[in-house]
């Protein structure tokens, strides 16, 4: 059991040690990280924002993310696999009821795993979601529905399921969250992720048919967006630390191989290319950006945990603008300097052997999850006219 954020961010700096070496070879094999995912589950990582009334660390969102951070640098699909978990943690500690805070925690302290089974595919957007819960005269529900995308899945123990309620009255439609065993009838669990980065997350397909689901395993997760909540910023801060973390791993993989590998240009007058001075130039500029992701990054949760400590609209929306700039800035981090690695190490870094690209596979990959310019939209509209972001969850 961790007891405070001092310990989770020593034990997430030795998991970075032991993960670290396998991750090229994992991505390559496409080798799910079982073996790891239960060691990250035995060092109590993933009970770390378990409130202190039921005997969790209860950490910071700063803790939490740079715990990811850390994690992402090693490896970026270990570090996405738990991003759902502690979004659905989030999710009990909002609007779950003192039975189902009670239980489903106790689970999490227990080592247990939430996945996610919350995107559709072929619907009109993103929050057309078409998952049904009917309900049965005993109380309880039958879940249907096809989910794609569901990032720790296959790795879970639990899986929420965000689905509506088609019954009449008033919450028909409502957006609910349903706690399925992994192993329930009904659920099945497809491996079919086959996307050219964060090769390991597993996020393939979720099929339910008529899963029984018990009315204490629901969660009314659509009264969360009915007053300030701080749902999506913690969702969305905990992204902008993996793209964080691809950043800073990309710029050490880098400063690696120009220091071991790379030979200077013939120009340049010198006799290793670490003393290229248009080199040092470039890792400079590289430096700065993996710098100034970092610091959003802590702004951002520092601006969570201000709004957690005094929720109000304009502290929830603070929070929200926070991570948006956090999320719009390491995301283009990410992307740009896993990119630049092959810039500054030369044609030998393009070798398939190496696997390099998996920094930018990763990092590209990873960053289609919410397009930034919308972000920015939400930024400029807040600059200059004061006007709060929307409470739907993605921001």
């Amino acid at each position: 059991m961790i007891r405070d954020g001092d310990e989770a961010l020593g034990i997430a700096a030795e998991l970075c040690e032991e993960f670290r070496p396998g991750a090229s070879q994992r991505d390559l094999d496409r080798a799910l990280p079982h073996a790891e995912l239960d060691r990250l589950s035995a060092s109590g990582l993933l009970a770390v924002t378990v409130p202190a009334e039921y005997g969790g660390a209860d950490v910071s969102a700063q803790v939490l993310a740079r715990v990811i951070r850390l994690l992402a640098t090693a490896d970026p699909s270990l570090a996405q696999i738990p991003q759902n978990h502690f979004a659905y943690v989030n999710v009990l500690r909002e609007q779950g009821s003192p039975f189902q805070q009670a239980f489903f925690l106790g689970q999490v302290l227990a080592g247990r795993r939430f996945g996610n089974a919350q995107s559709e595919a072929g619907t009109q957007h993103v929050q057309d979601i078409r998952t049904r819960l009917e309900r049965e005269p005993d109380g309880s529900y039958l879940l249907n529905g096809l989910k794609h995308y569901c990032t720790g899945a296959l790795f879970a123990d639990w899986i929420p399921v965000l689905a509506r309620v088609s019954e009449e009255g008033d919450e028909v439609g409502q957006l609910h969250v349903a706690y399925v065993p992994r192993n329930a009838p009904g659920v099945t669990v497809v491996d079919d992720w086959d996307g050219m980065g964060q090769r390991t997350t597993a996020s393939g397909t979720v099929r339910l048919v008529r899963v029984r689901v018990p009315a204490e395993h629901i969660v009314a997760h659509h009264l969360t967006f009915t007053g300030p909540q701080l749902h999506g910023a913690l969702a969305q801060l905990l992204h902008a630390a993996i793209d964080a973390g691809i950043a800073a791993g990309a710029l050490a993989e880098a400063v690696a191989f120009v220091r071991t590998k790379s030979r200077p240009w013939f120009e340049s007058g010198v006799a290793v290319a670490a003393d290229d001075p248009l080199l040092i130039q470039r890792f400079g500029e590289l430096g700065l950006q993996a710098q100034a992701a970092d610091a959003l990054l802590d702004a951002a949760a520092r601006a969570v945990d201000a709004a957690r400590a005094d929720l109000t609209d304009d502290s929830a929306a603070q929070a929200s603008i926070a991570v948006a700039a956090a999320k719009a800035f390491t995301s283009t981090a990410a992307v740009q300097i896993s990119d630049a690695l092959f810039e500054v190490s030369g044609t030998r870094s393009a070798l398939a052997g190496l696997n390099l690209s998996r920094h930018w596979r990763d990092a590209r990959t990873h960053t289609l999850h919410d397009p930034v310019r919308w972000k920015v939209q939400h930024i400029g509209r807040y600059v200059l006219n004061g006007t709060r972001p929307p409470r739907h969850g993605l921001l």
